[in-house]
């Protein structure tokens, strides 16, 4: 069996730029600086939502990284597709190309149905990338990739939201700590467009290779919660993760921080049990 045939999930996450120049020809008719455009628009945002994080219909991506998963759910490799190896649509041709490679696995995100996806569509609509295995267009809406309840893409937000029936607060960062991992580490994705203008692309990369860690793990857990992963093979997985990065991290050093950040993430939540410290209280009162 050749490698490529045992990866079946394909965990992603895309950091993503604003495109100044279609910003000032949609909002001013090409009447404003692009660099002004932007500053006004994200001044706006923030005025308005509390947030300039920018809509995807104006983004790029910069950075993306691929946790390659196997059949057993264990984590193979994770690689960054950047900016710097041929522009955005380098990105979008190799995220593609990748996919049909390993055979379409299952893609896994983290509301990957409102922001990563449709983004990584409207880049190859914008570069004229031909994706028709992805659209099949000639197949049932049913068994076409892109249908919601299909099984080509699984979005953890949709599975914990219970498919957008409720809200899940603070996202990724929250369910990972649920779990006792690290969840951000320093850099949150409204962070990105300033890091990119300050030219500092690695630590972006690094960063966007912690949120498919983060990812992988919540997919295990929502493995076991379907019956796919028995708990103790869950724990035999994340201790194979734990040996991956130690091994790695001489090469990607974001691996050592953040196995330091798991490791102060679990030592914290251990000492800071209120439910177990209030349930031992309760029992010694008892006697």
């Amino acid at each position: 069996m050749r490698a490529k045939d045992s990866i079946r999930y394909l965990v992603f996450d895309i950091e993503s730029v604003a495109d100044p120049a279609l910003i000032a020809a949609t909002r001013t008719n090409f009447e404003t600086e692009p660099a002004q455009a932007l500053r006004e628009y994200r001044d706006e945002l923030m005025e308005k939502k509390g947030s300039d994080f920018i809509p995807h219909t104006f983004q790029v991506p910069i950075s993306l990284a691929l946790g390659k998963v196997r059949d057993d759910f264990s984590l193979a490799d994770i690689t960054v597709l950047r900016v710097e190896d041929g522009g955005p649509r380098k990105i979008c041709e190799r995220f593609w190309d990748g996919w049909r490679y390993y055979d379409r696995p299952t893609f896994v995100t983290f509301n990957g149905r409102g922001f990563d996806v449709p983004l990584m569509e409207l880049t190859a609509f914008r570069y004229g990338i031909p994706i028709p295995e992805w659209f099949a267009v000639d197949k049932r809406s049913f068994d076409q990739p892109r249908n919601r309840y299909g099984s080509a893409h699984v979005d953890l937000y949709d599975f914990l939201t219970n498919f957008g029936a409720t809200q899940f607060v603070s996202g990724l960062n929250v369910a990972a700590k649920i779990l006792r991992k690290p969840g951000k580490i320093g850099t949150k994705g409204d962070m990105v467009q300033d890091m990119f203008d300050a030219g500092e692309l690695d630590e972006i990369h690094r960063y966007c290779r912690c949120d498919v860690l983060d990812a992988y793990f919540v997919f295990l857990r929502t493995q076991v919660l379907c019956g796919r992963i028995a708990p103790e093979r869950e724990a035999e997985l994340v201790d194979e993760t734990r040996r991956f990065l130690e091994d790695e991290s001489a090469n990607e050093p974001i691996y050592a921080t953040y196995l330091d950040a798991w490791d102060a993430a679990d030592a914290y939540f251990a000492e800071n049990d209120v439910v177990a410290e209030r349930v031992e209280t309760a029992k010694r009162n008892r006697v």
